[in-house]
């Protein structure tokens, strides 16, 4: 051990007792005790050899009779049989010839044998009076999260049996204090068949519930608020009651969601604390609540990747500045951003601005955290009907090309009977919540069995509609538009069909209710709508009319998967003669909107060609009985309408049609197929029309 250095100071060492005390404890040595000591040690080889229990070179005897002798004399007074191994006297093979004989593991096969399993059932005594009391059913909350139950009465050994019964005691005493039951004690045992045939083992579950603690007090800590039982109104807990787990985090959670609904927006619960008492079995419940200041909704603040900025974002917003802070207000504003569909994220939150309101209520601001996502979609789509033929859309969106949310959408048709483009401007929310501003512009040509029409349209429109994301009970619309069309109508002068040019203005007004629980697949409830046209056409004179329609459906829900579902429509135009009207602006009926079996426009007077010419007039009705399985769905319907010549409907020379549909549900509504056929079929009419298309038929 190397020396200190010099330079430091050590410790003066004193010892414990002096040298001559302690030589003096030493006992004296016996005389020739020392003598041992005094030899040299053996050597090395020596010593292993004589571990090896070989003798040197001194002690091997003459003979090798002498060395039996010697050995069989120590094995007598030792009583041991002498020890000669060869083995491990010889050398070592080469490491290249050393062999290693692989360990062979049973066969995976084996291990899967059935035969090799272990069969246990599960035996459960003494909840059965629990199980009464409880809301909930405690055998099977048991029973859905057994780790005996998950094994099916199979295990490998009968350890893994023990084991599973373990944590399923566990369980049980966790089910029970969850249902109250805090003193709980679970006894399990594995026992062996009686029969010696039935190897089944009985995993056995003693169950012992104690008592139930109810609540003996309730206390709520927490400054006072406005109303001052606001939170104990909404902590639905009774003095007298279990302590139900599942209960107090409820009735917590509803407190958490009643303070922000009624002002009070930065509220944190405390943790609860219960003090059970096992000699009575009660509980006092204490709830610390941080109320936080009572809040007045303020200004709007706004970052990220944003889509707009704040002053469009008060625009979407359902309250004023000054009111009370309600919860439910900030998540419908989150709902209403989340419908622009121009997120990929947005998230709505209350920041304390630090003003104090007369009152003594503190203004809140919310900040809306923005991650605009892709503006642009490209969508499409393709239908076929009856006397409409195959048609083929598609549409480019750009949904914010004039912020905020000025979208600009272009799109096209192409089908074996309709082919056309189009321009549309449209500004969702335009200086209002939910109203939407739309400017069109469209060229397109129609080729039907009433008629063919080249035409042209310019249309501007403010409205309020329905969505899938939003769907209103009041809706509305208004606007104006022109139209230049060049359209085939038969002269009845001659009996041909000539091509007419009309020149057509117009306004137009509809109103709708829906109490529908959903637009594109509605189970229940009912629609009204109401649609209002006056326009004029010039062609060889100026000729106003009014044309007006009105539409009601209604939806019940048998059962979960049968609904039944009806409708009516009745349309007029008034003011003018059949032939002043262009063809495309009369009523029609026929079609996959309409009655179903018959070809598009189908129905109504027909000219000598045997085309239809359109009415003045018009009644349908349908009755559909949905039933769904699933993502699928059959539909059986009965359709009957007609048009008429008359300015009001007849209902005479009803025409009825028939079939069954088939419905495939996506997450964006149903697919449609319907396959039809007319009753009462005349000269001319298809036995069979198909029509396929996206959402139900009304």
């Amino acid at each position: 051990m190397p020396a200190p250095p010099a330079d430091i100071d050590l410790p003066e060492v004193v010892p414990v007792i002096s040298d001559t005390e302690f030589n003096s404890k030493i006992p004296a040595l016996a005389p020739g005790d020392d003598a041992e000591l005094d030899k040299p040690l053996e050597s090395i080889e020596a010593f292993q050899r004589r571990l090896m229990g070989e003798q040197t070179e001194a002690e091997q005897p003459a003979t090798s009779d002498t060395a039996a002798k010697v050995d069989s004399e120590e094995a007598e007074k030792t009583g041991e049989a002498p020890v000669v191994d060869s083995e491990l006297a010889a050398p070592l093979p080469p490491i290249e010839q050393f062999e290693v004989t692989p360990i062979e593991f049973a066969d995976d096969a084996a291990d899967s044998d059935e035969s090799a399993q272990v069969a246990y059932r599960v035996d459960i005594e003494g909840l059965d009076e629990a199980d009464k009391q409880s809301a909930t059913s405690l055998k099977g909350t048991f029973n859905s999260l057994s780790a005996l139950r998950k094994g099916r009465g199979k295990a490998s050994n009968a350890a893994m049996v023990r084991a599973r019964l373990a944590e399923d005691s566990q369980l049980l005493e966790t089910i029970l204090a969850s249902e109250g039951w805090y003193s709980a004690s679970v006894r399990t045992r594995l026992r062996p068949s009686r029969d010696d045939k039935d190897k089944t083992l009985a995993a056995m579950l003693s169950v012992d519930p104690g008592k139930r603690y109810v609540f003996s007090d309730i206390v709520i800590k927490a400054d006072p608020t406005e109303p001052p039982n606001l939170i104990s109104d909404n902590l639905a807990l009774k003095v007298g009651s279990p302590i139900i787990a599942d209960e107090v985090q409820s009735a917590e959670a509803q407190v958490a969601v009643a303070l922000p609904e009624n002002g009070y927006p930065f509220v944190e619960l405390g943790d609860r604390d219960i003090l059970l008492d096992k000699s009575t079995g009660d509980g006092v419940y204490t709830l610390p609540v941080d109320i936080g200041p009572r809040g007045r909704f303020d200004s709007f603040t706004t970052d990220g990747d944003q889509a707009f900025d704040a002053r469009h974002i008060r625009v979407l917003a359902r309250f004023k500045r000054g009111e009370i802070y309600d919860s439910r207000k900030v998540d419908d504003l989150r709902k209403a951003l989340v419908a622009t569909n121009l997120f990929n994220a947005v998230s709505v939150e209350p920041v304390r601005s630090g003003e104090t309101a007369d009152d003594g209520t503190e203004y809140v601001t919310l900040h809306v955290r923005q991650e605009a996502g892709p503006p642009r979609t490209i969508a499409g789509s393709l239908g076929y009907a009856a006397g409409e033929g195959l048609t083929a859309d598609a549409s480019w969106t750009h949904r914010n090309f004039f912020p905020p949310e000025g979208a600009l959408i272009g799109h096209a048709t192409a089908g074996t009977q309709q082919q056309g483009v189009g321009a549309t401007f449209r500004r969702s929310n335009a200086g209002k919540r939910d109203r939407t501003f739309e400017v069109s512009a469209e060229a397109f040509h129609n080729n039907y069995d009433a008629y063919s029409a080249y035409t042209g349209r310019l249309a501007a429109h403010i409205s309020r509609d329905s969505t899938p994301l939003w769907q209103k009970r009041y809706t509305y619309g208004y606007g104006v538009e022109l139209l230049g069309t060049a359209e085939t109508d038969y002269n009845a002068e001659t009996g041909d069909r000539n091509r007419r040019t009309y020149y057509i203005a117009g306004i137009n007004g509809q109103l709708g209710f829906d109490t529908t629980d959903n637009l594109l697949n509605p189970t229940s409830g009912f629609r009204l709508t109401a649609l209002v046209q006056p326009e004029t056409t010039v062609n060889k004179g100026f000729h106003p009319y009014v044309r007006a329609r009105f539409d009601a459906s209604t939806y019940y829900s048998v059962s979960d998967s049968l609904v039944l579902a009806g409708r009516v429509r009745f349309g007029t135009i008034q003011g003018v003669g059949l032939f002043d009207i262009a063809p495309s602006r009369r009523l029609y009926a026929g079609g996959g909107g309409s009655v179903r079996g018959y070809a598009y426009q189908g129905l109504g007077e027909q000219a000598p060609d045997g085309k239809p010419v359109g009415g003045r007039s018009l009644n349908e009705a349908s009755f559909e009985t949905r039933y769904r399985f699933g993502n699928y769905g059959v539909v059986a319907f009965v359709d009957v309408g007609q048009a008429y010549r008359e300015t009001m409907p007849q209902f005479s020379d009803l025409r009825y049609g028939v079939g069954i549909g088939g419905r495939f549900y996506t997450n964006f509504g149903p697919f449609r197929l319907d396959v039809a056929t007319p009753l009462g079929r005349k000269p001319g009419e298809s036995r069979i029309n198909v029509y396929v298309s996206i959402g139900q038929a009304f």
